[in-house]
């Protein structure tokens, strides 16, 4: 796969999970204006699962915690992480330098928390996410050093006149 493809792949993957943050933010607007208790105890209910006992009281809780404080700041939050993500690729698909960094530098981010979790527990999951997020890093970096190296060998027409 050439450098170019690989970050239009990458960019296509980044405005894939700014549809998913989009979305979910989208979603946590829409339960705002629902009483999220009753929705937590319909869900457990569903579930056949006894809302007494100690995980489902936890997530109906946190279902009632979460209209009650911060939800909307969540949903802020998501919302702005997938205009990053949308920026993001907006640049690799135009092959700017700075998205290049861009992905390069947020990828980065979480390696050393996908190790960690790795060391704490291996699952498919974490394996695949762990897999992915070093790939773009790496795409990213081959092509900024691609970039540099392209930049260093031009001649500059403007010596020896």
């Amino acid at each position: 796969m050439k450098t170019r493809d690989a970050i239009f792949a990458v960019a296509a993957f980044e405005a894939f999970k700014g549809c998913l943050a989009l979305a979910a933010a989208s979603g946590l607007l829409l339960l705002l204006h629902n009483d999220l208790h009753t929705l937590a105890i319909n869900l457990v209910e569903k579930a056949h699962l006894n809302p007494a006992a100690h995980y489902p009281s936890i997530f109906i809780v946190a279902a009632t915690d979460l209209q009650n404080t911060r939800a909307d700041l969540i949903a802020l939050g998501a919302a702005a992480y997938s205009m990053l993500r949308f920026v993001e690729a907006y640049g690799l698909f135009r092959e700017a330098a700075w998205a290049e960094v861009l992905s390069a530098v947020s990828g980065a981010i979480y390696i050393p928390f996908e190790v960690g979790q790795l060391i704490l527990r291996v699952s498919w999951l974490s394996v695949v996410t762990f897999a992915l997020n070093i790939t773009v890093v790496a795409i990213m970096v081959w092509a900024l050093y691609k970039r540099r190296q392209s930049r260093v060998s031009l001649p500059d027409l403007g010596a020896g006149s």
